[in-house]
């Protein structure tokens, strides 16, 4: 758990990889889960578990958040990681047992709410992953924080193994909806033992830290992540309040469900992004700094084509993973794609303003989001349904992610190369017109993803947009992560 002063752009990309390989088993494994869910369950109860699933993973990501990112910052700044980590220990377990009470408490008025009352039993089994989802993150926290990227991504990699198994397995045992909540609250249970394992903060003693400044930027991060996870769910909300049936939320949470990497990728990026960014400006390589900002800007910009591909291949990749039924959800993932690969510039953003000490920059960005998206859902889910929900999502999700840009540029005048825009826009259009006219399924629609994904990167190569200090610094982070040290003086 070492940090590399003299290369963090090779830092950077290999906390990068090893998170993302590691959350991105969140693909096969949450993918197969879905698969298995959509067809034992059915339309009505996946739409079940799926809206107790929404609620407890997000009031368990908001507990996580009140310390999430600032502890990162303080752990990768400190000279003594322990007195953080004791604090950050404490807060986590309060934090995740009031608010798993508060649930447990609340769930019948919570299926109420949301014309649900079916939902009051799996609430109260949620209740009791809020505590171990807290107190595990709060361990892996601590570890990115420390340049533990190896170690986090274990930890995660074990989690979505062990949740896929457990919840098949109390399924098929005639458990149904209890079964699958059953499941995933034992691999909480197991990532938190896992995560003993590698880092050991103590719940009492340790020594002092500024607290205060602690909370200076907890508080503000806290505001921004509330907001943001309630933009996240609030559309699912929203559709079920404002009388649309528990079929078609089930097929909104299927196209949801689809636009998991973007958002693995921004968690897997921004973690690792804010370590390294706060260590290069403590030791007061600015210059150093506002480079590695732009860089990560322009990954995100990077991403557009991939984006394309799956617009194109909208209808063949729903049919594949869910089946005929969930076809309607083709639309909305080719909108809500779009709405997801905006957060990620947002949450890169976001990091970058936090390592330069502005957490209240990023309340001020995500303030005006939540109201004027329940003003676009009540306007436009009454007349039409999903889609007007996916409209309103994706709207406001683009032009948050201008708005972040524009921030970031306000403080370091800095922002993504037009250049690399331009290109990306070209390369996407061009993905997305193949992957149109290319019709297969089955194993074909794999391949064909594979190639056009192969024909993107073939593209960006011949345009210009991938340099040779960008290959050499993927190729010194690829045998770093072999095992074999190369000098990439040269990236």
């Amino acid at each position: 758990m070492s940090f590399d002063s003299h290369h963090p752009g090779r830092q950077m990309l290999d906390g990068t990889v090893r998170i993302f390989i590691a959350e991105s088993l969140i693909l096969p494994s949450g993918l197969l889960t879905v698969a298995f869910l959509t067809r034992k369950l059915g339309p009505e109860n996946y739409g079940l578990y799926t809206l107790a699933a929404a609620v407890a993973s997000w009031l368990g990501w908001t507990v996580t958040s009140l310390y999430s990112r600032a502890a990162i910052k303080f752990v990768s700044e400190a000279d003594n990681w322990r007195p953080v980590g004791a604090f950050v220990l404490k807060l986590a377990l309060a934090a995740g047992l009031g608010v798993g009470l508060c649930v447990f408490l609340l769930a019948s008025s919570i299926g109420q709410w949301l014309k649900a009352p079916m939902l009051a039993p799996y609430l109260q089994l949620f209740s009791v992953e809020i505590l171990f989802v807290s107190l595990a993150n709060a361990h892996k926290t601590i570890l990115t924080g420390l340049g533990g990227f190896r170690e986090r991504a274990v930890i995660s990699s074990s989690h979505w193994i062990i949740r896929l198994f457990l919840i098949i397995v109390f399924v098929e045992l005639g458990f149904s909806v209890a079964g699958a909540v059953m499941g995933s609250v034992a691999a909480s249970l197991v990532e938190l033992l896992v995560s003993r394992w590698y880092v050991r903060p103590s719940i009492s003693g340790g020594g002092k830290f500024a607290i205060r400044q602690f909370w200076s930027y907890s508080l503000p991060l806290l505001l921004f992540v509330l907001i943001m996870r309630l933009f996240d769910k609030v559309d699912l909300f929203a559709l079920k309040a404002l009388g649309r049936s528990t079929a078609e939320v089930g097929i909104y949470a299927a196209a949801q469900n689809l636009t998991l990497v973007p958002g693995i990728f921004a968690f897997s990026f921004s973690t690792p992004l804010l370590t390294v960014l706060s260590r290069t400006l403590n030791s007061g390589r600015i210059e150093e700094a506002k480079e590695l900002a732009r860089s990560a800007m322009r990954v995100v910009v990077l991403l557009l084509p991939f984006a394309g591909l799956c617009v194109g291949a909208a209808p063949e990749i729903v049919v594949l993973i869910f089946g005929e039924s969930f076809l309607p959800s083709a639309p909305l993932l080719s909108l809500l794609i779009f709405a997801s690969l905006s957060l990620v510039m947002v949450s890169i953003t976001t990091a970058i303003l936090t390592a330069a000490g502005k957490p209240g920059s990023t309340v001020a960005l995500t303030a005006p989001i939540l109201p004027v998206a329940v003003v676009g859902y009540i306007l436009f889910i009454p007349h039409f349904g999903a889609l007007g929900a996916a409209v309103v999502t994706t709207s406001i999700a683009i032009l948050d992610s201008v708005a972040a840009v524009a921030l970031v540029y306000w403080l370091w005048h800095i922002l993504p190369p037009s250049a690399s825009l331009w290109r990306s826009l070209f390369v996407g259009s061009t993905a997305f017109a193949l992957s149109s006219i290319w019709h297969a399924e089955g194993f074909w629609l794999l391949l064909k993803l594979s190639v056009i994904g192969l024909i993107i990167v073939c593209l960006y190569l011949i345009v210009g947009e991938l340099k040779a200090r960008d290959l050499a610094l993927i190729k010194s982070t690829f045998w770093r992560q072999t095992g074999v040290d190369q000098n990439p003086e040269n990236a």
